[in-house]
Formats: structure tokens, sequence, C-alpha cells
């Protein structure tokens, strides 16, 4: 079976993960790579060629899938081009940068009967599926994520992060569907029941303490970008009274070095999607609707507390 041809759109601090479980997976070719700054294409992957327009891109480089790793407010204008020029595509989480985004996205990839698909790696995670075998078929009644870090550390150059108006928001928006996708992978489709929210002097929202249900289970949802070091983390409740945990960082101690394995994992599922599908798995525009949610919430019970 011949590779499929891809192309990576964003060289930032999150491409360099994808580029590797491209270049290290007989499933994919990488023949293009693009970013608004010359300097990230000077020294394209080999066999592949730099461009700084994804349009021109897209119409010279012959590809079957596009990998989006732009910033989180270029994710549906390129995502949009890449799906009506025919290609698959696999973007960061989120999708979009609210609902109606990802709602319109998806709805162009059923329509043009390509695969559209969020990255989230942390369900790729090997912890997060150990925890699953273990589980098995046992029901599922309490679920807390908690995912805490230093934004700066891992955001390095990419200072976009930091801007509400291009992130879509902050650790909420840029954190919480890493950390939803593992609780409806669990639960399945959840709901916001409350949020606590708190933000910098700068509007960032760093710090989020989330309650979610889902039939008769429930989750909390803990966020924060001001944690000294790193912590991710799950555990889970099941009806029989066990307790169950996975720590998503173990036996890879050094700076984010799960996420090599994880990747892997995305670049596995997107070439199945993209040789067979589906066309869209929803997840993508879940995590939006949570995340906006999220937001009113924290607003409602702001305005209770006072």
């Amino acid at each position: 079976m011949n590779p499929l041809r891809v192309g990576v759109v964003g060289l930032g601090v999150i491409s360099r993960f994808h580029l590797a479980a491209l270049a290290a997976s007989p499933d994919w070719e990488t023949v293009a790579v693009c970013d608004l700054d010359p300097g990230r294409i000077a020294d394209p992957p080999p066999g592949a060629v730099g461009h700084t327009d994804h349009r021109r891109m897209l119409a010279e480089a012959d590809l079957d899938a596009v990998v989006v790793t732009a910033p989180n407010d270029a994710h549906a204008r390129i995502c949009a081009d890449a799906i009506a020029a025919g290609a698959a595509v696999c973007v960061e989480k989120p999708l979009a940068l609210d609902l109606a985004e990802g709602e319109a996205l998806a709805a162009l990839a059923r329509e043009r009967g390509v695969p559209l698909f969020t990255a989230f790696h942390r369900r790729y995670n090997s912890g997060f599926a150990a925890l699953r075998e273990r589980i098995g078929d046992r029901a599922v009644t309490e679920v807390t994520v908690r995912y805490e870090e230093r934004i700066e550390e891992h955001a390095g150059d990419d200072t976009w992060y930091l801007d509400p108006a291009r992130c879509g928001g902050g650790c909420v928006a840029d954190n919480g569907p890493n950390a939803f996708d593992l609780v409806e992978t669990l639960l399945g489709r959840t709901e916001v029941a409350g949020a606590r929210v708190g933000y910098d002097e700068a509007g960032v929202d760093r710090r989020a303490d989330i309650a979610l249900t889902a039939g008769a289970g429930r989750a909390r949802v803990v966020l924060d970008w001001s944690h000294p070091g790193e912590r991710k983390d799950v555990e889970v409740r099941t009806a029989d009274g066990g307790v169950w945990t996975a720590d998503l960082l173990a036996g890879r101690p050094a700076f984010k070095e799960s996420l090599w394995h994880e990747y892997e994992g995305v670049a596995a599922d997107f070439a199945r999607r993209t040789r067979r599908g589906p066309i869209e798995d929803g997840a993508g525009v879940s995590a939006l609707r949570l995340v906006g949610d999220v937001y009113r919430a924290a607003v409602r019970e702001e305005r209770v507390g006072r």
C-alpha cells in the first residue's frame, strides 16, 4: 500500500511531534510543510517542499491529507481550505475558536466526504490505554481529570497561547478539550453542571474547576496554567466500588516525553481515517460545546456568588 502524501501547516512548538510521528510511520510521506515564517521552512524534512502560503501548498503539492498545527485562530480557515481541496484534515485541538466555527467545518467535511479529525493526543497515552483495559466492562460512575502545568514552559516561542483572542481563551479553551475528551471517552456525552474559572490581570483564564454530568455518571476536570511543574492524571471510580488511576506522565520523566508516543497514535489513527473514514467523529465539536458551556457557567456562578 502506497504511503499517503501529507503536508503540515504550522511549524510551532507542537509540530515536531507530528513530524516525528509521520516520519516514523510507513503510512505517511511528508511532502510539504508550511509556515508564515520563512525561517521555519528553511530546512524542511527530507523530500518535503517548504511554503509560506497554505493555499499555494494545497494547489501544488497533490496532497492526500493535511496536518494543521497553526495557532488556534487560524484553524478554521486552514481546515476549510484543505477540506475544499479534498484533503483529509488532522487538526490540533481545539478544532476551531468556537462551536459555530467547528460545526461549519464538520458540515463542510460531510458535504465534501473527507475526514475531519481533531488530534486529542492524550487518548493515545499508554497509561490511559492501560487504565481502560483494567476497567474493562465495569460501569464508570465518576471520573476526575487533572491537567496542570505552567503554560509559559510549554508554549515556548508560541506566545499566542497567552492571547485570548488567538487562543480562544486560556486553559479552558486550550487544555480543556484534551481533558474533556478523556472524560467523554470514559463516560460518553457529558454536560457542564458548574464551573469556577480564575483569570489573571491580562484576562487569561489560568485555573478552572469544572463539574460535568453524564447520565448516571459525573466528572470533575481541574485545569491549571500556573502549576509549578506538571501533573496530568486520571482517576476513575466504578459502580462496584473500584478506584482506578493513571498517571499520564509515568515512565516518561523528561519534559514532554509522553507526547512522542501519543502522536504516533494520532498519526496511526489519522491514517486509518484517511483511508477508510469515518468522516467526522464528533469529538472536536463536542469539546468546543463544552468549552463554551464552561465559560458561560462560570459567568453565571460568579453572578450568583455576588
